[in-house]
């Protein structure tokens, strides 16, 4: 079979023909080589091209072209050259003398002083005094030598190849092409110097052109230089070339050698195509470490952690000992994949079977603890490592400062600082931006400013960190200097600088320089991102303004960027309210069709989000449907049931709980304890306070001292409830109080609510409504001249006291305020309200009745409270099967508490309204709080 390749100079194609046959070439080895041609070589007939043939069986020599012919001929004639005399000849060994012992500068002089003098200069004291330089990493010295090389009449090749090398190794590799553009006859070695430099400087894309332009000039690679070119490949993911190599090492006969093996091998592995690697490995004669190290290494980097141990097991059968490559490519997969535990046990392994964990090991175990949350482990292994007497690189003390920062340990992190310190890795840039950000999350943004300003090379992760510890304090001011310097630095900013800058601005509430900045970022070439979005979003979520979310979550998807589960987490929590219902259950689709659902938090947030909307139905629907539930999923359906009065379901689910072995947390007993007392069981609410610390050593909270209080007031027990909140080991809060307040309040006690009103009283002492009550209160026992004692609390601005209730209708939110007189269909609404009356009336209740309560002492004085008038407007437009959803700023008074169960019983409709204390489920009369909240 014979095909052709065609390469050109800006780059390489494959002819169609051998497009069709790679698959058959790279199957077989028994393919023998054909020219190998640019299209102008069709033009030089003069210059035979390269002819070679390979076969599985021999190999016949190569045709040489006649530039290699001229080439052999020069180098004969400048091998006769005349030979110096001996006092030349000392004095060359001496200058080769001080370059083997490092005195480069002592040497170069003597070079210059040979030169002067008219002496010739062997091309072995050249060669010998390039390879100091590159010992010496000394460019300056390269150059001098190099001016004294160009003085030479007729260059030996070897000579300038090492001239190349030494340009390149110094890092100049313009200086590097401009001695090779130069040069007009190239040899092997010379394309592996300037080749070899680039791969060195991971300049993979000139590494291919470069290549390209070799074989059109009729070069072939050797074994050492062709697993370079190939890892160009690997590294720009370029599988089609890729393949075009393989083809191309197995027509020149490469192929038999494991290192061009394991090179395509890699290739395979790293560009995802882990069938062709597979093949490729079986069907190698030779296999050596690396080739089992390569295989293992892609089952890894694929996923297949039990593929790569099988193969591992394998390799041990066929005789071949793992090294510590081997050993630490399964502990990083491992670890990357979150199974610390089973990487934790290979290191042991590891250890047993005579090899002792090195520094990347250990660095590998530490930073895959501390990425997935396990930063005290993360801390304890730092510490093994100390002790090990292993020697920690800059990754290593990053990673341990990172977990310090995850956990706010800032003395630990002080202490690490300390020793990287000592081990003079404070200059390094990834401990630096560690210490950066330990600094800010502990709040020391002074120390962190001072490793900052320390730290002589910043990369864009070092600002990045600096501007996120100003963000996070809030001082926008001086992120945004730090912004702006940082673009004068020369630091080009990426996205993640941007997106910082924009959250910081939309923490503020500063959305016009948000919106600002978003504007810059495109202008700078910088493309937006779900996570600007995000910030966005959840900027506006955070400052009330649901709408603009909604609308940046509809521009978001118009511009095709794809919201993520942080979008889900950062819009959810706009519709967490009546009025939202319908908007949660968008937001619920589009999360199933894009598959965000299997997300654990998404789908957490969905199952509290449509409870707090009060849809509890969808609520049970999602948590049943999770095919793995968290602590959080069962706490957010707990708290839903008792959110909507639902107290035996919340008891139910508490027992499936410990079926399921799930361990309650802190959430699960405050819940749990305000079910009991929902149920009026307050024996079994008081067991389970007690079991906190008996059976599960947690201590109880204020919530849980608040919920107890709620708990025996519910059932009249309200001397045991002082005495509880006397005895309590804790100072009782605002919480409490109230708790105790409503219970006085539910049974009449005044003497208690007093008590319980002056302490919320000197809680809150400019609290009005405390105020009122308790002047209320002394006047009904007769203590008129003790109200006059109480401290008057500052007058308050009248609108944050007036009632507004909110109800979505038709798939618009109306919004009613106490006494409002331009409502829409007014006449209808207070026609409507007329009729309520009279049917409130006769059945024994004084409509308008207007007791005042906590919160609604000023909206009593304005006329008929603002849920009302909602009601009344959704019987007249909401259909009779539907329920209604009211949203309300202030707690219901007493009155239209009572009066919302009548509605509910007259009218057959189920009424669901949300105050800040409570959700108000009322149907059939009843309403889910017991009359308590």
């Amino acid at each position: 079979m014979e095909c052709s390749f065609i390469f050109s100079k800006s780059g390489h194609a494959v002819h169609d023909f051998f497009k069709q046959e790679i698959a058959k070439d790279v199957a077989s080895e028994s393919i023998r080589i054909t020219t190998f041609m640019t299209p102008k070589s069709t033009q030089r007939a003069s210059k035979p091209p390269l002819r070679a043939v390979a076969t599985s069986k021999q190999e016949n020599p190569i045709t040489l072209p006649e530039k290699s012919i001229k080439f052999t001929e020069f180098f004969r004639r400048k091998m006769q050259k005349v030979t110096p005399n001996e006092s030349d000849k000392d004095r060359e060994r001496h200058l080769v003398e001080l370059c083997r012992k490092g005195q480069l500068k002592e040497a170069v002089l003597a070079l210059e002083s040979l030169s002067e003098s008219g002496s010739q200069v062997s091309s072995g004291t050249y060669i010998a005094l390039l390879q100091s330089c590159i010992d010496s990493d000394s460019i300056h010295d390269g150059r001098r030598v190099h001016a004294r090389i160009s003085s030479v009449r007729e260059l030996n090749p070897f000579i300038v190849t090492k001239l190349i090398s030494m340009y390149a190794k110094c890092g100049s590799l313009q200086e590097a092409r401009s001695v090779f553009n130069e040069m007009l006859l190239r040899n092997l070695f010379t394309w592996s110097a300037m080749i070899g430099g680039y791969a060195r400087e991971q300049k993979w894309e000139d590494v291919i052109q470069l290549f390209v332009l070799m074989v059109e000039n009729a070069v072939v690679p050797d074994a050492f230089l062709f697993p370079k070119i190939v890892q160009a490949c690997a590294y720009l993911e370029e599988i089609v070339t890729g393949k075009v190599l393989h083809s191309f090492a197995i027509r020149c006969g490469l192929f038999s050698s494991v290192h061009v093996g394991n090179s395509i091998l890699a290739m395979y592995n790293k560009c995802g195509e882990l069938d062709s690697a597979l093949s490729i490995f079986q069907k190698m004669a030779q296999k050596d470490l690396v080739t089992w190290n390569a295989m293992i290494s892609g089952y890894c980097q694929s996923g297949y952690h039990h593929r790569a141990l099988k193969l591992f097991e394998t390799m041990k059968v066929e005789g071949i000992e793992p090294g510590i490559i081997t050993w630490n490519i399964l502990i990083n997969s491992y670890n990357q994949s979150g199974d610390c535990s089973t990487a934790l046990e290979l290191m042991k392994k590891m250890t047993e079977s005579g090899i002792t964990p090195d520094v990347f090991s250990w660095t590998s175990m530490i930073s895959g603890f501390a990425q997935n949350n396990k930063k005290n482990q993360a801390l304890q292994l730092f510490k093994a490592m100390l002790l090990k007497g292993v020697k920690p690189n800059g990754m290593t003390v990053a990673s341990a400062i990172s977990a310090c920062a995850s956990l706010k340990a800032l003395r630990k992190g002080m202490e690490l600082h300390s020793v990287a310190f000592k081990l003079g890795g404070t200059s390094n840039v990834l401990v630096g931006n560690a210490l950066i950000d330990l600094y800010s999350k502990c709040g020391e943004l002074e120390a962190a400013k001072k490793v900052f300003d320390n730290i002589s090379v910043k990369d864009v992760f070092t600002w990045n960190s600096m501007i996120g510890g100003y963000v996070q304090a809030r001082y926008i001011g001086k992120a945004h200097d730090l912004f702006v310097k940082m673009k004068d630095s020369g630091v080009r900013r990426n996205v993640v600088t941007w997106n910082m800058m924009i959250s910081g601005y939309m923490q503020n509430g500063d959305e016009d320089q948000a919106m600002e900045l978003l504007h810059g970022m495109e202008q700078d070439g910088i493309k937006w991102n779900t996570a600007t979005w995000n910030s966005l979003i959840a900027g506006s979520v955070r400052h009330g303004k649901e709408k603009k979310a909604l609308t940046i979550f509809g521009k978001m998807q118009s511009l095709s960027i794809r919201p993520n589960a942080v979008t889900i987490l950062s819009i959810i929590p706009a519709f967490a309210n009546l009025v939202a219902g319908p908007k949660v259950k968008e937001i619920h689709c589009y999360a199933i069709r894009n598959g965000l659902t299997s997300n654990i938090p998404v789908a957490n947030s969905l199952v509290d989000t449509y409870a707090n909307s009060g849809d509890i139905m969808s609520a049970q629907y999602v948590f049943d449907s999770l095919p793995f539930k968290d602590l959080i999923a069962w706490n957010s359906m707990l708290s839903g049931y008792v959110l909507h009065g639902q107290p035996y379901s919340a008891i139910d689910l508490f027992d499936r709980m410990k079926k399921e072995e799930v361990n309650p947390n802190q959430t699960t007993f405050a819940a749990l304890i305000s079910a009991y007392g929902l149920a009026r069981m307050v024996d079994k609410g008081k067991a389970v306070f007690l079991s906190m610390t008996e059976d599960y050593q947690i201590s109880p909270g204020l919530q849980h001292y608040a919920a107890v209080v709620e708990l025996l007031g519910r059932s009249g027990r309200l001397k045991e409830a002082t005495d509880f909140i006397e005895t309590m080991p804790l100072e009782p809060n605002f919480d409490i109080w109230a708790a105790m307040l409503t219970a006085c309040r539910m049974h009449s006690n005044v003497s208690l609510a007093i008590n319980a009103a002056e302490n919320l009283i000197k809680l809150e002492p400019g609290n009005s409504v405390f105020y009122n009550m308790l002047v209320h209160m002394y006047d009904l026992v007769g203590k008129a001249d003790e109200a006059l004692l109480v401290p008057k609390p500052k007058k308050r601005n009248v609108t944050e006291s007036i009632g507004c209730s909110h109800i979505r209708v038709n798939n618009r939110v109306y919004t009613f305020v106490t006494h409002d007189q331009s409502l829409p269909n007014e006449r209808a609404i207070y026609a409507q309200l007329d009729s309520m009356k009279k049917k409130i009336n006769a059945a024994g209740s004084d409509f308008f009745s207007t007791q005042v309560t906590m919160g609604e002492e000023e909206e009593a004085n304005m006329g008929t409270h603002s849920e009302k008038l909602a009601i009344a407007f959704a019987l007249i437009s909401i259909p009779a099967f539907r329920r209604i959803l009211i949203t309300k700023n202030l707690r219901m008074c007493a009155a239209c508490h009572g009066s919302v169960k009548l509605f509910s019983l007259l009218y057959k409709r189920e009424i669901i309204v949300k105050d800040p204390r409570c959700l108000h489920h009322f149907r059939d009369g009843h309403c889910s709080c017991g009359d308590y909240w």
